[in-house]
């Protein structure tokens, strides 16, 4: 039964050995090291002694003894970088043979370090060509494995009847230019990264990134969109193919290790890596591939944008000050030590915190001589002269606005919300007694409006009331009634009133039947009077 604790120990003490491996290349004397790694990486099965490094370092220009080169060569075998050669070296002399007994060999992975330092030592600081092109090399190969493993085969003769070489080789060819592509995005999108984050990035250097990077972004935007999913498809096709296929890839001789487990296998060669490489086409766990260099294309466009609107600003701290900065450099430059300081002062504000009354004039009269920054009203200061640093006037005087236009608006506005209120009124006036009405919900809430007035004049109903509204001409009836029930539908919901009988109708109408009255009350009257 494994120990997971001891494992993890185990795995800690392994990286801890192979960060040993990059200390020759920190040092200082890194120079030499790398050198005498690179004789030992340049021969295939090649050991040399102390002896032999010496004298090609001699005459590659670098003068160094046997004795410094071997205790040279002792430390990187110490660090790792180094293993002792086996072969047996013949030579004329003892004293020859004292020099060469002992010989070196460079280790696997200290190889590949300084490989791989070499390479990144050798790299140049602008942006790297996107190997774009193996996209479409990707799916033609798939095409052709598709063709070795799905295609028709004899009866009974299973993995047989496949070229497990030429497989293994189109195999190779699909992961390596993965793998290559992959990493040309990563240090393509690297590099623009760190030129889109500059500040001092102007004028034509800007211009020429900002052309390039547009249409090189969408040129690689358009490949990706176009091979990708002709990719995922073949990957698709192929998933049940995968075992034959692997199958036939395990007849191939592959190394082995002094434990007898198989050694270090090129990439395909099992179902986990196939499924991670059509997992990144086609986003099993998660966003894609694709769609990762999609959103990398709109973020650095995007970061692109934000510096061409700085660059374009007129004000504000956003303008570029690359020009005031270099020019504020050089005076520094030229300055001697007092200068600079008083350089620093008038160019940063760093001044005695005291408040010397100069100026406009204070808008506070209590803050004197003695009063702190901290504590004395602020003063208003001009944008011109606090985003630009000085008080030139800029623009026009802006004309004064014409109200016409929002008097013109405001009309407007009132008078559709009277027409709205009188439709309400009229729906409430049409329905008469609303108990059981259904009325639209601008109407139940002019009618919850006056209710509410009603209620608020005669707070104790003793017997029938109303209110009218004589903009509307709407007057509403109470009456109170304990055993009543009013419901007023609308379509939003519905309003029960407990205790009241509620009617609607016209103040125009009620005003016309009080006048009936009084005239009727006059004519009998005057006939009572004509007959007395």
């Amino acid at each position: 039964m494994s120990n997971p604790g001891a494992e993890v120990a185990a795995g800690a003490v392994v990286q801890a050995d192979r960060t040993r491996l990059f200390r020759y290349l920190t040092g200082e004397m890194s120079s030499e090291y790398r050198q005498i790694m690179g004789l030992f990486t340049t021969q295939l099965l090649g050991d040399l002694s102390a002896a032999d490094v010496a004298a090609r370092l001699n005459a590659g220009g670098l003068h160094l003894s046997v004795e410094e080169v071997g205790t040279r060569c002792e430390r990187l075998e110490v660090w790792g970088n180094l293993v002792r050669g086996v072969s047996d070296a013949r030579v004329a002399t003892v004293k020859d043979y004292l020099r060469s007994r002992t010989r070196y060999q460079a280790s696997k992975l200290g190889g590949r370090v300084h490989r791989d330092a070499e390479a990144v030592l050798a790299a140049g600081d602008g942006a790297k060509e996107v190997a774009r092109e193996l996209l479409g090399a990707t799916v033609e190969t798939l095409e052709r494995i598709l063709a070795m493993v799905a295609g028709p085969t004899p009866p009974g003769a299973g993995t047989a009847a496949l070229d497990a070489e030429q497989l293994a080789g189109q195999v190779t060819t699909v992961f390596n230019n993965h793998r290559l592509f992959n990493e040309s995005i990563l240090e393509f999108y690297n590099s623009i990264n760190a030129v889109l984050t500059r500040y001092d990035l102007a004028g034509a250097e800007y211009q020429q990134f900002k052309t390039r990077l547009m249409e090189y972004i969408d040129l690689i935007t358009s490949d990706v969109s176009r091979h990708a999913p002709a990719i995922t498809w073949r990957f698709h096709q192929l998933e049940p193919h995968l075992d034959t296929l692997l199958s036939a890839l395990g007849t191939l001789p592959a190394p082995t290790l002094p434990d007898g487990s198989a050694g270090e296998r090129l990439p395909g060669r099992t179902q986990a890596e196939w499924d991670a490489l059509a997992g990144w086409y086609a986003g099993r766990d998660g966003r894609s591939g694709p769609e990762d260099l999609r959103a990398a294309a709109g973020r650095a466009l995007g970061q692109l944008l934000a510096n061409t609107k700085r660059m374009l600003a007129s004000a504000g701290v956003g303008v570029s000050r690359r020009a005031d900065l270099l020019k504020l450099a050089a005076w520094f430059d030229n300055a001697d030590s007092a200068d600079a300081h008083r350089l620093y002062a008038a160019t940063f504000g760093a001044h005695p915190a005291r408040h010397l009354l100069v100026g406009p004039d204070e808008p506070d009269p209590r803050d004197g001589a003695g009063t702190s920054w901290w504590d004395a009203a602020a003063v208003d200061v001009p944008i011109s002269l606090r985003e630009r640093g000085d008080r030139t006037p800029r623009g026009r005087t802006a004309r004064v606005p014409d109200p016409a236009l929002a008097r013109e608006a405001l009309l407007a506005a009132t008078r559709a919300a009277a027409q709205a209120r009188g439709a309400a009124a009229g729906e409430l006036v049409a329905a008469g007694t609303l108990d059981g009405a259904h009325v639209s919900p601008a109407a139940r809430d002019l009618l919850m409006e006056r209710l509410g007035d009603l209620l608020a004049r005669y707070q104790e109903l003793a017997g029938p009331v109303a209110t009218t509204d004589t903009d509307l001409g709407l007057t509403l009836r109470a009456a109170p009634d304990p055993r009543a029930t009013t419901v007023v539908r609308a379509d939003d919901g519905s309003v029960t009133i407990y205790g009241l009988t509620l009617s609607a109708a016209s103040s125009a109408a009620q005003n016309s039947a009080s006048s009936d009255d009084s005239a009727g009350d006059t004519t009998a009257a005057a006939a009572g009077g004509g007959r007395a």
